[in-house]
């Protein structure tokens, strides 16, 4: 019982330092990559042939 209680707790903190660190709305992993790869999107697209 401990140990399901255990693994419980781990899977709880894991998914919240996942809410935390990658799907926050304007910090987060997710927009900042989003926000680089629409920069070099643009630049690319800027190149001359």
């Amino acid at each position: 019982m401990r140990n399901i209680l255990m693994t419980v707790m781990m899977l709880v903190v894991v998914i919240v330092m996942f809410n935390a660190i990658v799907t926050k709305d304007t910090t987060g992993t997710r927009s900042q990559i989003e926000s680089q790869g629409s920069t070099t999107n643009t630049k690319i697209g800027e190149l001359a042939p």
